[in-house]
């Protein structure tokens, strides 16, 4: 695999610091990430999301939901089971996992359903009115700015 430099980002941008950590953390991944359980994410508006996990052999109580340090963290620890059955065969893992999602700014979790086996958990991006884009009026050049003239003579 490629190493990459990105010092040359990290010296002509600013304010991109949380872009550049985003990059360094998915080229150094190793490659081995686990595939179980697999996911779908799917865009169901223009500013909600929603990731669909697979958690097939998992109750409610032994799934959790997490946000922290702007990462959606789900995790699943199967109860101890003390039975005594013999499986001829045994497709469907009910091992432990831990999958994480970073979150881009203003995405908040909306909520988490278990339905059928799945996990569904509803995202929503919240812009605030002062990071929308607005509209600035432009002022013809040969206007003259008659409040800032009477405030110099005053």
């Amino acid at each position: 695999m490629r190493n990459f430099d990105l010092a040359p980002l990290y010296r002509a941008t600013v304010g991109f610091d949380q872009l550049a950590d985003m990059m360094d953390r998915v080229l150094t991944n190793d490659g081995a990430q686990s595939t179980y359980p697999p996911y779908n994410i799917e865009k169901t508006a223009d500013d909600a999301y929603r990731i669909s996990i697979a958690v097939a052999g998992f109750a409610e109580d032994e799934l959790t939901v997490e946000v922290k340090d702007r990462a959606l963290v789900v995790s699943a620890r199967k109860a101890e089971e003390n039975d005594s059955r013999t499986y001829l065969h045994r497709g469907i893992a009910t091992r432990a996992f831990e999958r994480r999602f970073q979150l881009a700014d203003h995405v908040q979790v909306t909520g988490a359903t278990h339905t059928d086996g799945m996990l569904h958990i509803d995202l929503v991006r919240e812009v605030p009115e002062a990071l929308k884009p607005r509209r600035i009026e432009i002022a013809r050049g040969n206007t003259v700015n008659h409040r800032a003239i009477a405030a110099q003579d005053a």
